[in-house]
């Protein structure tokens, strides 16, 4: 009897790849031979293991020439989440006399809870609002930068709303107050153009499975010259910068699907932006009481948050996986939460829409039938869900009071 996965492949629309995207079949064939064939050690002398050697150095010159850097300047990592932790925890242990941090409300949780763990020691935090939608005002992040900030680290594009962040104006303000300035690029690389020629940012963060590469393997850009104190302490692995033998198939794979994320920008800002689109108009158009969340303009191409009042955003994802519709929920609830998400409480996006808010985020592979499968089918879904709904006038005005003390809480300890 099998124990392994079922043979038969899955029937699914994938519109989830903010969290997660497949690997590409270019990436896939680059990495099989190094997980099969050239199993080597990159570190060793022999010649074997130098071939693998050399294809991380490929892989090197493919990342830093997507991003438009010296290959020198890129650091492999396990994951986004590393790449984040090891530009603050540098940041930080570079400059030990520096005790204040500027961040934002909506960061990543590799960002906001590292944020956090150092607010616990004794780091002053200044938490940067939003706007409702999503946006940050340049001038509260001037004045939020003082003599003793040790780092500023504001994403570039939001995982949830989409929104985009005006990082080459906050890097230009860091650059003139010689504050070290990091962004959390994991949404942004490979959706919208990355060039670091242009951008004063001294630390970037990125993660493959973002871009069609595996899970578990990321970079982190680190500016030549910056201070830099390893994260991973170990062997002379990435010029001493990050110990442990190097996940070298993995790696090669993420500089396969960077040269591919380079060469497909135009698209993903052309045929997939107007299927984006077309999501949108079309759910728009027929279910009332929606809700876009998110810079209506000045958001990730692929990227659709939208709410829909009175009922639960896990609901419907339990009823779209009946047709093999995959997205996620802007709301928590999936977490044991009955909170929404960080992100939409920050916004104010009101209580009664928060809870049923949905994220749709497309990739290269998303055709035309299945956003027309979405927008044939999710009206279905809201209309039922609605006619099954408790909540009330009353309810509404309950779960604003609700929400409200809720965000005042959570502010004041911040």
């Amino acid at each position: 009897m099998s124990h392994g996965p079922a043979q038969d492949k899955p029937q699914v629309i994938y519109l989830d790849n903010n969290a997660t995207t497949r690997v590409a079949p270019e990436v896939l064939e680059e990495m099989l031979p190094f997980l099969s064939d050239y199993y080597g050690n990159p570190s060793s002398m022999h010649s074997f293991g130098g071939k693998v050697g050399g294809k991380i150095n490929q892989a090197r010159e493919r990342v830093a020439a997507a991003l438009s850097c010296d290959p020198r300047e890129i650091v492999f990592t396990s994951c986004g989440t590393e790449s984040d932790n090891t530009a603050l925890h540098s940041a930080v242990s570079a400059r030990p006399d520096k005790r204040h941090i500027v961040t934002t409300r909506v960061e990543h949780p590799a960002v906001l809870n590292y944020v956090k763990l150092l607010e616990q020691q004794g780091y002053s935090v200044t938490w940067l609002p939003v706007d409702k939608h999503g946006r940050l005002d340049l001038e509260h992040v001037r004045e939020a930068i003082r003599a003793d900030t040790a780092v500023v680290s504001v994403m570039w594009a939001n995982n949830e709303s989409g929104t985009i962040f005006p990082v080459r104006e906050i890097g230009a303000m860091c650059r003139e107050k010689g504050v070290p300035f990091h962004t959390d690029a994991v949404q942004a690389v490979g959706k919208i153009p990355v060039n670091l020629k242009e951008l004063p940012c001294d630390y970037l963060a990125l993660s493959g499975h973002k871009i069609h590469a595996p899970k578990g393997i990321g970079a982190l850009y680190v500016r030549k010259g910056m201070l830099f104190k390893p994260f991973m302490i170990g062997g002379h692995q990435e010029r001493g910068r990050r110990g442990g033998t190097e996940n070298a198939a993995s790696i090669i794979g993420l500089g396969k699907a960077m040269e591919l994320a380079a060469a497909g920008i135009q698209d993903e800002n052309t045929r997939v932006k107007a299927l984006r689109d077309r999501l949108e108009k079309g759910l728009i158009g027929v279910i009332p009481e929606a809700l876009i969340n998110g810079d209506p303009v000045n958001r990730l191409p692929n990227t659709l948050s939208i709410a829909f009042k009175y009922i639960e955003g896990e609901a419907m994802l339990l009823l779209l996986d009946q047709f093999g519709i995959c997205a996620s929920s802007g709301s928590a609830c999936t977490s044991g939460s009955l909170e929404p998400s960080h992100v939409l409480r920050a916004m104010g996006v009101p209580f009664t829409y928060a809870h049923g808010s949905l994220r749709f985020s497309l990739s290269r592979y998303t055709t035309e039938a299945e956003i027309d499968t979405v927008v044939r089918e999710l009206p279905k879904i809201v209309a039922r869900l609605r006619a099954m709904s408790p909540f009330s006038a009353d309810s509404e005005t309950e779960g604003e009071h609700k929400a409200a003390a809720a965000c005042a809480v959570e502010r004041s300890t911040e």
